[in-house]
């Protein structure tokens, strides 16, 4: 079984947008996939009672119970188990981090949001696990997000170059518990997430293993 963590200290930069997209798209390419919930805000498994479908699994809890869970996980024939981390929380962005093959940093392209993120990957950096920046609500104009690239790479740190744009029908797909590849298969939206997974794929079978 594989383990992607979502994680970022910073609130609203869409954790768990990637996080269902991410296990929707995996469950389009024959995996069994869970949503671990870390949020005491619980969207991912809010987003799963509004689906009112039983896949893929979403199971809420505190990040003491993420090594128990995972094995379960893993003997019910779990392949890909997605960690949906809280934000802010030091403590759970390490342990999901810790308990993950992969790590994804989510992040909005302004200068601040960028420069935020890099205390979220000196946590990461802790755990030795290998990580990506993906870059979400990207703008279809404007400079920010060279400047995001530039910036993050000066720092050696690698961006997925799978950029998430600022796209309404990703929210529209949400409303009805399901995600655009879902509802719009044939949008930007939805090869974007496709690249995405592709690339974190790729990324944990290269780097881990």
């Amino acid at each position: 079984m594989k383990v992607v963590a979502v994680v970022a200290q910073k609130g609203g930069v869409g954790k768990t947008t990637i996080a269902t997209c991410l296990a929707v798209e995996g469950e389009r390419r024959g995996f069994s996939v869970s949503i671990l919930d870390l949020d005491p805000q619980a969207t991912a498994s809010f987003w799963h009672d509004t689906r009112r479908c039983e896949t893929p699994a979403v199971v809420s809890l505190q990040a003491s119970r993420i090594r128990p869970v995972l094995k379960s996980a893993e003997e019910a024939g779990c392949d890909l188990a997605i960690l949906d981390a809280a934000a802010i929380a030091r403590d759970v962005i390490y342990a999901a981090s810790a308990s993950a093959d992969y790590v994804l940093i989510p992040t909005k392209t302004s200068v601040f949001d960028v420069t935020s993120l890099l205390e979220t990957v000196e946590i990461v950096r802790q755990t030795g696990n290998p990580l990506s920046v993906v870059l979400n609500f990207v703008p279809p104009r404007g400079i920010e997000t060279k400047d995001a690239f530039e910036l993050l790479d000066h720092q050696g740190i690698r961006v997925s170059p799978a950029k998430i744009g600022n796209r309404k029908a990703i929210f529209r797909a949400q409303g009805f518990g399901k995600t655009v590849q879902e509802t719009d298969h044939q949008s930007k939206a939805a090869s974007e997430f496709r690249d995405l997974f592709d690339d974190v794929i790729g990324e944990m079978e290269r780097r881990t293993p």
